[in-house]
């Protein structure tokens, strides 16, 4: 029997997480925001990602990390282009303004790309690209980390996990998305072990030596999270870098600041999003048919023994969003306790999720 006593809802479950935000200082439409984003990720089944990340956001604001009082500002723009800097608030908020504005530009343009500095840890990235799929468009959306992934020859972190989004929409089929660290696996997994006291697979770190190890403790401060299929994955994290640290005129390298660790310096962040205007090409209905026959042609393809279905990226996720719309959500144990820890810290009552 986990943590989790009974199924929770997602409404009741924003409901929490926005009165906790609230107690704590944010101001009311950027905890509805920013509780939007998170509850939506859960609902998908990835839990790392989601509310567990809010107790941490908040220690940022109580440790003068990022700013409570802060508002995201457009600083630069152009008909394909923004510039917005966070100015170390909540970095929900300004990740949806951001994508919400390419998703406008890329009506008159056709493509749009919009960009966000002095920021912090925006939860999945899938979110944001869906925003655009949501719209009939296709979306893309990076973010740079503080380094812990080796690069190949190193033995020591040069990267972030810098994931990658994208969602494209359909017609009959669920939206194709993807939303993946550009490591071996996102760093909250190794984190999420360390909380239940769990070993992990081995390829997923190296040790302090550079050697693979299947012990989580010690992370980050020794050893380094693997890049994902070698140099293709530094490739594409070098790639997210420049989208994001370096275009946006913001951190990057060495020079991103954890999240999660204690220091006393701001966590700066950069994030880049993307739409493209689909009816720029062709009709959208059209644009969906052929999703459709790409979907099924690919669901249809010979299966190996063994396997009884072929899935299509986001597949999993949009089934598991449909059950817990009907069902709830039974949460896993690192993400209860996070939300217990939350509760604490901002006088709130915990039994609020079974209400």
């Amino acid at each position: 029997m986990g943590l989790c006593e009974k199924a929770i809802q997602p409404e009741v479950l924003k409901a929490f997480c926005v009165e906790a935000m609230v107690k704590g200082g944010l101001n009311a439409n950027d905890a509805e925001v920013t509780a939007k984003v998170l509850v939506k990720t859960d609902t998908w089944g990835v839990y790392t990602h989601g509310t567990k990340q809010l107790r941490g956001l908040m220690k940022n604001y109580r440790d003068k990390r990022m700013d409570i009082n802060a508002r995201a500002e457009v600083i630069g723009q152009g008909h394909s282009w923004g510039l917005i800097d966070n100015h170390h608030a909540m970095p929900m908020p300004a990740s949806v303004m951001a994508m919400n504005l390419a998703i406008e530009k890329a009506k008159n343009t056709g493509i749009a790309y919009v960009a966000v500095r002095d920021s912090g840890h925006y939860g999945g990235a899938g979110y944001y690209a869906n925003m655009a799929a949501e719209k009939d468009m296709i979306g893309l959306s990076f973010t740079n980390v503080d380094p812990g992934v080796a690069v190949p020859g190193a033995r020591v972190p040069v990267m972030g996990t810098n994931p990658i989004a994208y969602a494209v929409p359909a017609d009959k089929e669920y939206p194709v998305m993807l939303d993946i660290a550009t490591s071996v696996v996102a760093a909250s997994k190794v984190y999420a072990a360390m909380d239940v006291g769990k070993s992990i697979p081995e390829g997923w770190i190296i040790d302090k030596d550079g050697l693979p190890t299947t012990n989580p403790n010690g992370y980050p401060e020794f050893g380094a999270l693997m890049p994902m299929a070698g140099h293709k994955g530094y490739g594409f994290a070098l790639m997210v870098e420049i989208f994001t640290g370096i275009l946006a005129g913001g951190a990057f390298g060495n020079q991103v600041t954890s999240w999660v660790k204690e220091m006393p310096t701001p966590v700066n962040q950069s994030h880049a999003f993307i739409a493209i205007n689909i009816e720029s090409f062709m009709p959208i209905e059209l644009f969906k048919a052929r999703m459709d026959s790409l979907i099924q042609f690919i669901k249809s393809a010979p299966k190996a023994k063994g396997v009884g279905r072929i899935y299509l990226p986001g597949e999993m996720e949009w089934e598991a969003h449909a059950k817990v719309l009907k069902e709830g959500m039974m949460l896993p144990d690192h993400v209860m306790i996070r939300l217990q820890g939350l509760a604490d810290d901002c006088g709130v009552s915990i039994k609020k999720l079974y209400s």
